[in-house]
């Protein structure tokens, strides 16, 4: 079984590194890498949306958002195109960190907080 997860969090981070690929790739179509770009700002964000200490909650986008998210992406790109990605993908030996991931979610985070504030101070 650990062997299994093992091959999971391999697969999942080429999956990821991919993506970010398919997002700069001229090739694919501009929902592609749309829903690509977004998977992997959120994927790559050192910050969650939602915090893990939530319970429940907090391992709910690992467990499942960030994998669906990951699935709609590569169904969307051609098969060609993503196989070639994959490829790409694995031989590239540095995790690529998403500065605008941390910041929009760091954004999001403080929209929410001045709209409740305005909302319950108004």
């Amino acid at each position: 079984m650990l062997a299994t997860i093992k091959k999971w969090a391999r697969t999942t981070r080429r999956d990821v590194v991919a993506l970010w690929l398919a997002a700069r790739d001229s090739r694919v179509p501009w929902h592609a890498k749309a829903t690509a770009a977004a998977v992997t700002v959120y994927a790559l964000s050192p910050i969650d949306l939602i915090p893990d200490f939530i319970p429940v909650l907090g391992y709910l986008d690992e467990m499942l958002i960030l994998p669906l998210g990951i699935l709609l992406a590569i169904k969307l790109i051609p098969g060609p195109i993503i196989v070639e990605l994959r490829a790409t993908a694995e031989s590239i030996a540095a995790r690529p960190i998403s500065r605008a991931g941390m910041f929009a979610v760091v954004a999001t985070w403080l929209l929410i907080a001045a709209v409740t504030a305005w909302i319950f101070l108004d």
